[in-house]
């Protein structure tokens, strides 16, 4: 175990129009809603497969992090990259880069990215090592 960190509780992505962010992360990707505040504009969503939340909201005035629309390198699981991009474009989702192999030391996959409304990009992959 590490004595610095002890796991992964949840990833937060700024947008910009959260109710265009609500259809994209519910209705296009499927994630199941587990808060909507509209005062606040913050959503959260379960990640399948994990305990790990997928929260986001507007970027507040001084707040660090990144800004909308510039968030990649976020890996989303599935066994079949292609057919999820095929679903994903067929919901209306975009796809900035279609499934492609990937060949490394450690072995192959396929791996592709996808955009959600802000331009914050998500690689949807197989890769299980």
């Amino acid at each position: 175990m590490s004595d610095v960190v002890s796991g992964l509780h949840a990833v937060t992505v700024h947008i910009r129009d959260a109710e265009r962010a609500r259809g994209f992360y519910r209705d296009v990707l499927g994630l199941r809603e587990l808060l909507f505040d509209e005062r606040s504009n913050r959503l959260v969503f379960a990640l399948p497969g994990t305990s790990t939340l997928l929260t986001m909201h507007p970027m507040a005035p001084g707040e660090e992090g990144r800004e909308a629309g510039t968030v990649s390198g976020i890996v989303l699981a599935h066994p079949d990259p292609v057919a999820a991009c095929r679903e994903i474009a067929r919901r209306g989702g975009t796809i900035v880069l279609p499934p492609a192999p990937v060949e490394t030391a450690i072995g192959s996959f396929v791996r592709a990215v996808i955009a959600d409304p802000d331009g914050n990009e998500f690689i949807v992959s197989n890769r299980t090592d």
